[in-house]
């Protein structure tokens, strides 16, 4: 099956098309960028010198990429620039996988409270926010675009979802601290990502209002069936990559550890992406960069009553394009772990 990735250039482009040429169901057949449009992909991304089939950056023009033989789509651009493509591709017949929030947000309202105007309103009903260890499957059947989470809820939701599920924890004084390596930002030369601004540095941002807020929030209502507010507190970690996400959230009457662990071991029973670790034994980003795994825990404080939930990831893998590529393998009939580790 031939595979091309739409914004090839930024890091979680770079991720996809280290992983998607190495994966053995697809051959990918184009990169696109308006910026490096004509260069060898190896002298923009020098890491698959040797092994980039002697490919190089076309422009970014949605008319001729819906025109090709490609049949499915990466769309590694920033919000609002997805959807201008996608609203090309969708109608030629072309899967599409979006790594923006462009279409994770079902709700338009909500959707231009947090990111302002949408440019393909049309495509929210056939889009589906799909989240491969929760979201029933259904989907590949139903998905006419899909749009893969994003980094931050990814930490957030495999962890609490099972558990507000269950009955274990209570909906009410969730307060969720998250750390992401820097690389979440995207690629772009801002003061604020210098080197020398971000090492020997952590830093709270987006507090209140984070855009993540809006996708975690409706889809907790969605695979849980009822509202859920968390506090959501991101910050900006000196690290590359990774994400670490601590949870604490008050766990209901009677509600016990092995509770919590058995709710885990039944959602994710067969699920090669979801690591329970032991009681006790709490996630490192260090040992999940570079995988599509993510990592969690859970310990219980009878002191306070609240349960508090761990989490580890890679933020361009599971967090992005490791999760985009497990969607396309579940969407089109693949292993699911083909390509990935």
């Amino acid at each position: 099956m031939k595979v091309g990735i739409v914004g090839a250039s930024g890091y979680s482009g770079e991720v996809l098309v280290k992983l998607l040429l190495g994966h053995p169901k697809v051959t990918l057949a184009a990169v696109t960028s308006r910026t490096h449009a004509g260069k060898n992909l190896a002298a923009v991304i020098p890491a698959v010198r040797g092994i980039d089939r002697g490919l190089k950056f076309v422009d970014s023009d949605p008319a001729a990429l819906a025109a090709s033989d490609i049949d499915l789509f990466f769309l590694a651009l920033p919000h609002g620039a997805a959807a201008t493509y996608a609203k090309v591709l969708v109608p030629a017949g072309k899967r599409v996988i979006d790594l923006s929030a462009d279409f994770r947000i079902a709700d338009l309202a909500v959707y231009q409270k947090y990111y302002g105007e949408h440019h393909a309103p049309e495509l929210l009903p056939g889009a589906r926010f799909v989240l491969p260890e929760l979201t029933p499957p259904a989907w590949k059947q139903e998905a006419k675009l899909v749009a893969a989470p994003g980094c931050y809820p990814t930490s957030i939701l495999v962890p609490l979802v099972p558990l507000l599920r269950a009955g274990i924890v209570t909906r009410e004084h969730i307060v969720v601290n998250s750390y992401s390596g820097v690389s979440g930002a995207g690629k772009k030369a801002e003061e604020m990502y210098l080197y020398v601004e971000r090492a020997e540095s952590v830093k709270a941002y987006g507090l209140t209002k984070h855009r993540h807020l809006a996708e975690i929030e409706e889809q907790l209502a969605v695979h849980t069936g009822g509202k859920t507010i968390i506090q959501f507190n991101p910050h900006l970690a000196p690290m590359r990559r990774g994400i670490a996400t601590t949870i604490t959230v008050p766990a209901t009457p009677g509600g016990t550890i092995e509770q919590a662990y058995a709710a885990w071991r039944g959602a994710y029973a067969g699920r090669p992406f979801v690591h329970v670790l032991p009681t006790g034994e709490t996630p490192d980003t260090a040992h999940v960069v570079g995988t599509n795994r993510i990592d969690i825990s859970a310990v219980y404080d009878a002191r306070t009553g609240n349960f508090i939930l761990t989490s580890a990831e890679d933020n361009l893998v599971k967090g992005a394009s490791g999760q985009a590529i497990q969607l396309m393998n579940l969407w089109c009939g693949f292993d699911e772990t083909a390509g990935l580790v």
